[in-house]
């Protein structure tokens, strides 16, 4: 088989991909050409949750009800006692995309589009990162002089970014979650000092930058550990005046920060209200009643 021929099968297959897979319902679906580049369609831009794939079901419109309201692969059928080619692809499709967002880098661009302050916890690269947890909690004494020099002293909020378990994340949502934040303070006449970028980060690493800082109020947005249903959910971890060594419990988190979960400037508009609600009460994680 010549390669002609092999991408005139490919492109074959991944047709049969998009069409219903319920016979009585099929319809006949145009066929696309290959891009200039050789490439084919990309299947993970399908929504399974619109895809009746299980022939002849009992009701279509329960199927179709219960995969809405799940991210989750329900209904996917089988072929004998295996995985339909579909199936199969897809998954191995999104496993790839969680690993490109838990091995990727934020880029430099980025961080110089937002403005922010760029430093670096005690691990080397990203490998060390995802073995050595502790690393990620820490900084070099150069990085704690930089954030002396280059941040404001006592502001009563901290916003900082971090990477985290997924660049893309970061990438996908930080520039409208940031200004969304920010500007909810603003309205509410809360002070914020210059934003941060923690290359390789955890989350007790907000509380080194709380202490030196001495903010009232410390924001980490960072990348969650990504799935099969998405790589692109941020966190926003919050807490009234962090210290190094402090209770899990005494942080509040906004989870779930994405297109497919709460949207990025609905979410950053709650992230502002809570951090009012912090600043009034003085108290967050279990301490604060929302």
């Amino acid at each position: 088989m010549n390669e002609v021929d092999l991408k005139e099968l490919i492109e074959q297959t991944i047709q049969e991909f998009v069409q219903p897979s319920n016979q009585l319902e099929a319809k006949k679906v145009e066929k696309k050409e290959f891009l200039e580049d050789g490439e084919i369609a990309d299947i993970t831009e399908i929504d399974l949750r619109k895809r009746l794939l299980v022939p002849n079901p009992v009701s279509k419109e329960a199927y179709l009800d219960m995969k809405a309201n799940t991210p989750a692969r329900v209904g996917v059928w089988r072929s004998g006692p295996r995985m339909k080619t579909e199936t199969l692809l897809r998954f191995w499709a999104d496993h790839a995309a969680s690993q490109d967002a838990v091995q990727g880098e934020v880029s430099e661009e980025f961080i110089e589009k937002l403005g922010l302050i760029s430093v670096k916890t005690k691990c080397r690269d990203k490998s060390e990162y995802l073995t050595r947890t502790d690393l990620g909690r820490e900084f070099d004494e150069d990085e704690i002089e930089k954030i002396k020099k280059e941040c404001e002293r006592k502001p009563q909020v901290q916003l900082i970014v971090a990477d985290g378990l997924s660049s893309t994340a970061i990438e996908r949502n930080t520039e409208d979650v940031l200004p969304a934040i920010k500007l909810g303070l603003e309205a509410e006449g809360i002070r914020t000092g210059k934003d941060i970028f923690v290359r390789y980060g955890r989350v007790p690493s907000m509380d080194v930058i709380s202490e030196v800082t001495g903010a009232e109020v410390c924001c980490l947005l960072v990348g969650e550990r990504p799935g099969l249903v998405t790589g692109e959910s941020m966190s926003a971890y919050l807490a009234y005046k962090a210290t190094v060594g402090m209770p899990e419990a005494n942080r509040t988190v906004v989870s779930n920060i994405y297109n497919g979960g709460t949207p990025t400037v609905e979410a950053g508009a709650h992230v502002a209200s809570i951090i009012k609600q912090m600043l009034d009460k003085k108290a967050s994680g279990q301490n604060l009643k929302l």
